[in-house]
């Protein structure tokens, strides 16, 4: 299959959703990951992202809108939901709700009678998924359990020729998936850590919001009601080991020559250790964040790296979302002293 690069101008997003309408695989940007795109509602075409991500099929897909009308024929829209949306779309958030009897396609909820959906920062997408005239799924585009993708790049690597198309609209700004919050549920229940944080939906909602999320994986038997609860995820075939920034100079002391290290810039500052065997996670929260997928993918395609040595961050605000992801990354592996 030959796979197209758009860029983000009228025309090109015009051919890019007449092949979501022709049932087709179109990759598009978003402001966290990039996303493999296909009409929502066809489910021959669905089942071509499952296929193109090599994704288990009890693995429930995120629905992603250009606008919040188009939820009205699928979901039961609660006030508190309504407020979320109000506050924090478009925007890192994704919402599961309960579906409306026989609505949505079971392939995508991966039989649950629940959906999550989500409006993205992101022109590009928003002006794909209007002019295509239906909600599309839009779970990362990437092979399934590896390191999301942060660059149209990084999309070719995994699909070129397992998609009819890629919208190339740079970097990403945020760097990991959306917060997913189950608004179907009692108590609105945080299911997977974003940017939009725990203290964030509290303050929106005027009430308690329970922090489910965890590095761990949900039971074999059990449907997970979020991507990234249940499966390998963010693994690149490399070993990948997290530390602590107070064990830096150990860290340091034991390193192996096909051994690199990514960090923030005052940790690779103080360790004094080649460039060429660091990745710099910059100087925040945010840019530590941005820089995860990017610099993984960057060493898993290094023949000569052994181990990658990734510096965990305080567990604020966005940086919960980052030590989540590195977790599983590193299937809990820590450096010890």
């Amino acid at each position: 299959m030959k796979t197209t690069i758009f860029k983000t101008d009228e025309q090109s997003l015009a051919e890019a959703s007449a092949l979501l309408q022709q049932g087709e695989v179109v990759a598009f940007p978003t402001e966290t990951v990039y996303g493999l795109g296909a009409d929502a509602t066809n489910e021959a075409a669905v089942q071509k992202v499952f296929t193109a991500k090599g994704r288990p099929s009890d693995n429930p897909l995120i629905m992603t809108v250009a606008d919040e009308s188009q939820l009205d024929e699928f979901v039961v829209i609660s006030e508190a939901a309504k407020t979320l949306m109000a506050a924090f779309w478009p925007g890192s958030l994704t919402i599961i709700l309960p579906i409306k009897p026989g609505r949505v396609e079971m392939i995508v909820t991966g039989g649950l009678q629940t959906v999550a959906f989500r409006l993205p920062d992101n022109e590009a997408a928003r002006q794909l998924i209007r002019v295509a005239g239906v909600p599309i799924v839009g779970p990362s585009a990437n092979i399934s359990g590896k390191p999301s993708p942060t660059t149209a790049q990084h999309v070719w690597h995994d699909m070129q020729g397992k998609i009819a198309g890629i919208v190339d609209d740079g970097p990403t700004t945020v760097g990991v998936e959306s917060t997913v919050i189950d608004m179907s549920a009692t108590t609105p229940t945080i299911l997977r850590p974003g940017a939009v944080t725990q203290q964030q939906l509290e303050a929106v909602l005027g009430v308690r919001v329970v922090d489910a999320t965890s590095t761990k994986s949900v039971a074999s038997d059990v449907t997970p009601k979020a991507p990234g609860m249940k499966y390998r995820h963010y693994a690149p075939d490399k070993n990948v080991v997290m530390f602590d920034r107070l064990d830096a100079l150990t860290l340091k002391e034991v390193l192996q020559k096909n051994d690199v290290v990514m960090a923030q810039d005052a940790t690779i500052a103080a360790m004094a250790i080649p460039q060429d065997k660091t990745w710099s996670l910059g100087e925040s929260l945010e840019t530590a964040t941005e820089q995860l997928f990017a610099g993984l993918r960057y060493y898993d395609d290094e023949a000569t790296v052994a181990t990658i040595y990734v510096e965990k961050m305080p567990p604020i605000g966005i940086g919960k979302a980052f030590n989540n992801r590195l977790g599983k990354a590193a299937g809990n592996q820590e450096f010890n002293i």
